[in-house]
């Protein structure tokens, strides 16, 4: 049995916090990059660029790439042969973001009473934490800052067996292509196929976690990953939706077994950032 005190999950949820709105990930650069040469459009061109430009410029600098730094979405996996010591996970992830948040000028975006007053709770707590027990002694972290314009896009359909694969591929489309400008585009888009209603759901934020390379993961549907990215491409929204072929950078999905009579389907989408960064402690 491993002994790991919480102090450590909170400086590493800190550190996160701030590198996840400060740098893009290697894989969202080159993917920018390749975005550049496929788009044919000039307007789609010059948005990216400035895109690439605002990214630099964020990294150099060490400033958040975008002035929403998102709700705190963090993801565990906690192996079952670590022993927790000095407070409880939850409390520890929240005092790495408030740190992270203050000490890295980041604002704060959450509201408490969210369907009343929504007063700010001042220091963009609590995080939302999903955790996940696994074999070993190590603990990885994922910090996943994500903005309000493209998670109020996303939807979750209770489809039925009968709509099929055909019906799937509808409903994630059309998600996409109805937000048009507002989660940003180029997108990344998250889908979760199966479970039922909340499972759905965490397949889909779970699903932007990975690389968006079906060659660097193990993807659950290729196929129609790329069917789907295509008609995406084929809309026409484009970069920030000024027009043009690149209006997603790539799709994932994520498949779950589920009860005879169902087919949940959520949809994630995610801004061309898609901020995320990890940790294995």
């Amino acid at each position: 049995m491993r002994s790991l005190d919480v102090s450590r999950i909170s400086e590493e949820v800190a550190r996160l916090s701030q590198e996840a709105n400060y740098h893009l990930t290697e894989e969202m650069e080159e993917a920018l990059a390749k975005a550049v040469e496929r788009e044919e459009s000039e307007a789609g061109r010059d948005v990216l660029h400035q895109l690439q430009k605002n990214a630099s410029i964020a990294s150099d600098e060490e400033i958040p790439m975008c002035q929403d730094t998102g709700s705190t979405v963090v993801f565990v996996e906690l192996g079952q042969e670590v022993e927790l010591q000095g407070g409880h996970l939850e409390e520890a992830i929240n005092e790495g973001v408030r740190k992270g948040y203050e000490e890295g000028y980041l604002r704060k975006s959450i509201v408490a009473d969210p369907a009343a007053s929504r007063k700010n709770t001042g220091d963009n707590t609590p995080a939302i934490v999903h955790t996940d027990i696994v074999p070993g002694d190590e603990v990885r972290l994922i910090v996943a800052p994500k903005g309000g314009g493209s998670e109020n896009m996303s939807r979750l359909e209770m489809l039925t067996p009968a709509d099929g694969v055909e019906g799937v591929k509808e409903f994630v489309v059309d998600t996409v292509v109805e937000a048009g400008p507002n989660p940003c585009p180029p997108v990344v888009v998250g889908v979760g196929i199966g479970g039922n209603f909340e499972k759905s759901a965490l397949l889909a934020k779970k699903a932007l976690m990975e690389p968006i390379s079906s060659d660097e993961r193990q993807s659950d549907m290729p196929e129609l990953e790329e069917e789907i990215l295509e008609e995406i491409n084929r809309s026409g929204v484009g970069p920030q939706g000024f027009g043009g072929r690149v209006t997603a950078l790539g799709v994932n999905i994520k498949t779950y077994p589920c009860h005879i009579a169902s087919l949940p389907v959520a949809v994630n989408i995610n801004c061309h950032a898609t901020r995320h960064k990890s940790v294995t402690i």
